[in-house]
């Protein structure tokens, strides 16, 4: 298994695709072992997209380019501006508040980034904001985007784990909202010594964010339609996905009339680039999983760590430590993929609830798309605002702080975490 490990550090560092660089690798496991017949991977590769509760990965990536191309990213925008318009860092302020809006609509923290950069980004330079601190924001802000439903990150783990995506959805709206607590103090902070101005000088009027709120009602509306569906039984994970795609074309077509033929066609090109991507990923992870699970890999890690400490929540600040430091090479997706059976059983044999731990996971696995050296999102960013990378990781320290302190938070104080899947599901 260390000739596959080794194999696959070297392919990415070659910037082979991530998928490729998994399912190669995972392949010279079988190379070694003469006793296993060479048809194994192949049936892999198959069996592992064979499930059924996979269907709502593409149904919500479907739903979300529809939703994206339907109009409703202005109207959460205008909604942003009214709500955090007024705060110390004006544009850093409207859009962390608008990538917790968008996070039911995008569900990708990358491409709510990449979005929110080409929208926002120069507008903030010409304001006055240096481009790694601009950056920065445009980066970690997206972090809320994944945990708020109906995020994929939160299908791969329930999955792959076998846990409620029902509650794993509910898990994700208290952190999120923390999350954004955390960052529109930093920025507040950090703007004040800065002397970014306001965006807008008076309070919007009652008028005005009734007006707002009236504007995107649509997309707030839309994770509250999934979490109720799912509490009441309507519908499965895979049927709300379903839901989803229809109730994005109604809004684009009727509601936003913004749904046309060109902005259909780009919305299915755009998906079926995002679906073929992720089950392409997910499809080599079974190749490269099989190696892990038939050497024994989890027990040894597991035992390895009980050895230091059997504290629950220490052990969760391991397991932590671990995925941030593997997601700044490798991409969460990925993380999800690969580590999910390794760590639940063994923080579930702690008796941690696999909610908390997939919330904690998915934030940490995030974490890494924000940083050197081969962030997904943080080069995304940097790309489109020619920002190099040093003055990116020296000013989005702050941002890094924050949100570790917040992960922090939900490792030992699991009630934030739960709070909401209890009070919707009820207590397991």
């Amino acid at each position: 298994m260390l000739l596959v490990l080794v194999a696959f550090v070297v392919f990415l560092l070659l910037g082979m695709p991530v998928a490729f660089a998994i399912g190669i690798s995972g392949s010279l496991f079988f190379i070694q072992q003469s006793t296993l017949p060479a048809t194994i991977p192949i049936q892999l590769t198959i069996s592992q997209t064979q499930n059924f509760a996979l269907l709502a990965v593409p149904l919500f990536i479907l739903a979300g380019n529809f939703m994206n191309k339907s109009g409703i990213t202005e109207h959460l925008l205008n909604l942003a501006s009214v709500i955090a318009g007024r705060f110390k860092g004006g544009l850093a302020q409207v859009s962390i508040a608008l990538a917790t809006l968008m996070g039911g609509v995008s569900g990708s923290c990358i491409a709510d980034a990449a979005m929110q950069t080409r929208m926002l980004g120069n507008e903030m330079l010409k304001r006055g904001f240096s481009r790694g601190y601009a950056a920065g924001v445009l980066s970690f802000g997206s972090l809320m985007t994944p945990i708020i439903p109906p995020g994929i990150g939160f299908i791969l783990y329930g999955t792959v784990g076998q846990v409620s995506i029902g509650r794993l959805f509910a898990a994700g709206i208290l952190p999120a909202l923390l999350l954004w607590a955390a960052l529109a103090f930093t920025i507040s902070v950090t703007a004040r010594k800065r002397g970014y101005a306001p965006e807008r000088k008076t309070r919007p009027t009652v008028r005005e964010v009734a007006r707002a709120t009236w504007g995107g009602i649509w997309a707030i509306l839309f994770p509250v339609i999934l979490l109720a569906g799912l509490r009441f039984g309507i519908f499965t994970p895979s049927e709300i996905g379903a839901f989803a795609v229809v109730y994005a074309i109604v809004i684009g077509l009727f509601a936003y009339r913004q749904l046309k033929g060109a902005s259909v066609r780009e919305a299915l090109e755009g998906s079926l680039v995002d679906v073929g991507a992720v089950m392409f990923l997910l499809a080599l992870s079974g190749i490269f999983g099989y190696g892990i699970v038939f050497e024994r890999i989890p027990e040894v890690i597991s035992g390895t760590m009980l050895g230091l400490t059997d504290n629950p929540h220490l052990v969760m600040a391991l397991v932590v430590a671990l995925i941030l430091v593997a997601g700044c090479f490798v991409d969460g997706s990925v993380l999800i993929i690969m580590l999910t059976p390794i760590f639940l059983p063994l923080v579930s044999a702690l008796g941690v609830d696999p909610v908390h731990f997939g919330l904690v996971f998915i934030v940490a696995a995030t974490i890494g798309n924000f940083t050197p050296p081969v962030g997904v999102a943080m080069f995304t960013v940097c790309s489109i605002l020619k920002c190099p990378i040093g003055e990116y990781t020296r000013e989005s320290l702050p941002f890094l702080i924050a949100v570790s302190l917040v992960t922090l938070l939900l490792i030992f104080v699991p009630e934030v975490v739960l709070l909401v899947p209890d009070w919707i599901f009820g207590k397991e």
